[in-house]
């Protein structure tokens, strides 16, 4: 996931480990008091937790809000070379890298240190290059001599290695059946990140497209192939025929489209030309019923993989292969893939240093044993006390807001009721760590480290079929500054490192802090309501239990703020997707707005103090602008259009021009860039 709020779990087959506690129960009529800041103690950002200095004041709020709040910074902030963009999130990550650097340090010299000699023999650069590619040539070997008989096998091989490949699954809760697991397969078999790089033309793609090419046949020749060029074009070829039988992205992110139940012969029957049986039971997955998130799309593909020369799939799966797994090869197959991942499509201009890679490379497979670490040292029982009251009035703001709803039917507030006392709330880290005792990491093993734990993530994935739910796992580790929301597990989660200023400080000024993660929380508690997340109920099942009439409101309002975030025109000739957004900006929206709700409560119907010549209202909607300061890279922002269901910063902290408090708090006029007339504003919960 990218460093941003999650709106769902697109589970993959690394998906990681997940915690359960108790929902805290939460007040029907009144909050609990806002978490005091400390008058003794000063909060890390400014005198209340805003930095005034990154504001322009020369901006009036209600023509753009984001450069009133943020504009001296953006301005004044340069984007690392190492960065595809830069921010408050970025900011925390580099914050929790070097935190973990030095638990790491420490425990590199300890043999009996699993996370230690990962981290060793990440850093042991010189045994890296003078292995060269021997530790991936078996696999290579493999590649190189397989036919169209012995594909299957070899493609649930590359699953189980951690290769992408044609198509991908991985094991998860039924949508339809939340308390049992099943194995769901997704379209793949293309190298740049959506079917839109091939398909589309314009001057930014058709660059794309070339440094993609040239990147095939720079792989192809580190590979020790020849006649690079021409192969590299039958591959860039046939991937494009894939692309086009490829779901888009609106499509593929639809929770009731998706769903496609199907037997291994049903499959079979509907995608010839591969044998489906050989590939699935070669992952491991001895049940007979599957989910197909895109039928179509597979019979597609299985018709290409049935006529594509063999060369040509072996090709493909050489480049995934040494793609894959560049981070733990020689340097010039990391350069090579960085050069066109890195900075042909997100515009970065140098690669991380190594150690800053050892240590994501660390947390990536061996996420919890680090965590424990993390959280001993840098999460306070206070911190997780202290969310722990925000989240109840968050929760109680968003059951009032449902009693009081005018659209929505009596019968379904009830439910909604309900699945909102059902919610599981997460923080922190796990109270049940994953257990590695079974993979095998060495300080002179760097590929190994690697293929190992690919081996061990998918394994584990697959065991979770014909077992009980793991409703204690997590999919994040402690370490990562994100957030998100579980719809089979009804939960939402926030990791450690996401509890930190601006975010949350418990120094700070209340407002601050519900404009900051108290809509972080009331985003992740909207997306159970959202597009997509209102379509499971209380027990995490996909199922209709809207009226007619409440979907019909829904959707009217929906489109409204689809239409919103369709006009914003992020780069020149490239608009927001409105409706590939709509789910995140639905969680910003609400976020917001019942957030804002909670705070008011917390006052316990007092008003709040000025400070600085702010009133409350104001702090409050500062406190949301300034956790979206972020600025990108050109190449890196137009990546996210095409990619992202998130709106790029700018437009998340706009969602404010929906809520009338917010023109009260600036007094936002008529003939203001941002004001929209009363009718006009979005309201949706």
């Amino acid at each position: 996931m990218t460093l941003n709020l999650s709106s769902r779990l697109m589970a993959t087959a690394a998906l990681g480990a997940m915690l359960l506690t108790a929902a805290p129960a939460f007040a029907q009529d009144a909050a609990a008091p806002a978490p005091a800041a400390d008058t003794a103690a000063k909060p890390e950002i400014g005198d209340f937790g805003f930095d005034f200095s990154g504001m322009d004041k020369s901006v009036q709020p209600g023509d753009d809000f984001y450069a009133y709040a943020n504009g001296t910074w953006a301005k004044d902030t340069a984007i690392p070379a190492d960065k595809s963009n830069y921010g408050m999130f970025t900011a925390l990550a580099d914050l929790s890298q070097k935190r973990t650097q030095e638990i790491l340090e420490a425990a590199k010299g300890d043999p009996n240190s699993m996370i230690g000699r990962a981290y060793a023999a990440y850093l042991d650069s010189a045994a890296v290059e003078a292995k060269g590619l021997a530790p991936i040539q078996p696999w290579l070997t493999k590649i190189r001599a397989v036919d169209k008989a012995g594909l299957p096998a070899l493609l649930a091989e590359a699953d189980r290695s951690g290769v992408s490949h044609f198509f991908g699954g991985y094991v998860g809760q039924d949508d339809k059946n939340p308390d049992v697991y099943i194995y769901t397969m997704f379209q793949g078999g293309i190298g740049m990140p959506d079917r839109d790089f091939y398909l589309k033309d314009g001057e930014r793609n058709l660059k794309l497209q070339a440094a993609y090419l040239k990147h095939l046949e720079n792989v192809l020749t580190l590979a020790g192939e020849k006649d690079a060029a021409a192969r590299a074009k039958a591959i860039y070829d046939f991937e494009k025929q894939v692309a086009t039988v490829h779901w888009d992205k609106n499509d593929s992110s639809d929770a009731t489209k998706v769903y496609n139940k199907m037997t291994i012969a049903d499959l079979t029957k509907a995608a010839p030309g591969f044998d489906w049986t050989a590939f699935i039971r070669g992952v491991g997955v001895k049940e007979d019923t599957i989910l197909v998130a895109q039928p179509s799309a597979l019979t597609g593909e299985a018709k290409l993989i049935a006529d594509a020369p063999i060369g040509v799939l072996r090709d493909a799966l050489l480049v995934r292969s040494l793609d894959g797994f560049s981070d733990v090869l020689p340097d010039a197959v990391a350069k090579e893939a960085f050069s066109f991942y890195g900075t042909a499509l997100s515009g970065t201009p140098q690669m991380q240093e190594r150690w800053k890679r050892a240590v994501d490379f660390t947390t990536n497979n061996l996420g919890e044993a680090v965590g424990q670490d993390y959280v001993a040292k840098y999460f306070p029982p206070e911190t997780k006390a202290a969310m722990d009251v925000l989240v109840k009035n968050v929760l109680a703001a968003l059951d009032a807001r449902i009693g009081n709803l005018t659209w929505m039917q009596p019968a379904t507030k009830v439910k909604a009721k309900k699945k909102l006392a059902n919610f599981t709330t997460k923080i922190g880290y796990p109270d049940r760590w994953k257990d590695y005792s079974k993979l095998e990491i060495k300080a002179d093993d760097l590929f190994g480290n690697a293929l190992r734990s690919n081996q061990f993530a998918h394994d584990d994935n697959i065991s979770r079929l014909g077992g009980p739910i793991r409703r204690w796992e997590w999919g994040m580790t402690p370490m990562e500054v994100n957030a998100y929301a579980n719809f089979g597990m009804n939960e939402i989660v926030f990791p450690a490192a996401i509890l930190q200023p601006p975010f949350f400080d418990p120094k700070a000024d209340a407002a601050i802090n519900y404009g900051g993660i108290g809509a972080v929380i009331g985003h992740e508690i909207s997306h159970h309501f959202d597009d997509q997340g209102a379509k499971y109920d209380e027990t995490g099942k996909l199922a209709d239990w809207w009226t007619p009439a409440d979907v019909k409101a829904f959707e009217a309002a929906s489109k409204a703020l689809v239409a919103q975030y369709d006009a914003y025109e992020v780069l020149p000739g490239e608009h927001l997707d409105g409706t590939f957004t709509l789910g995140e900006n639905i969680g910003d929206l609400a976020g917001l707005t019942i957030a804002y709700d909670a705070y008011k409560k917390s006052l316990g119907g007092k008003e709040a103090p000025v400070i600085d010549g702010l009133t409350g209202d104001q702090r409050f909607f500062l406190g949301w602008a300034q956790v979206w300061r972020r600025n990108y890279r050109e190449q890196n922002l137009s990546q996210r259009i095409t990619t992202d269901p998130h709106s790029p910063s700018i437009q998340r902290a706009w969602v404010s021009r929906n809520l009338d408090p917010w023109y009260k708090a600036y007094n936002v006029k008529p003939g203001q860039k941002l004001y929209l007339a009363p009718k006009d504003r979005v309201r949706i919960w």
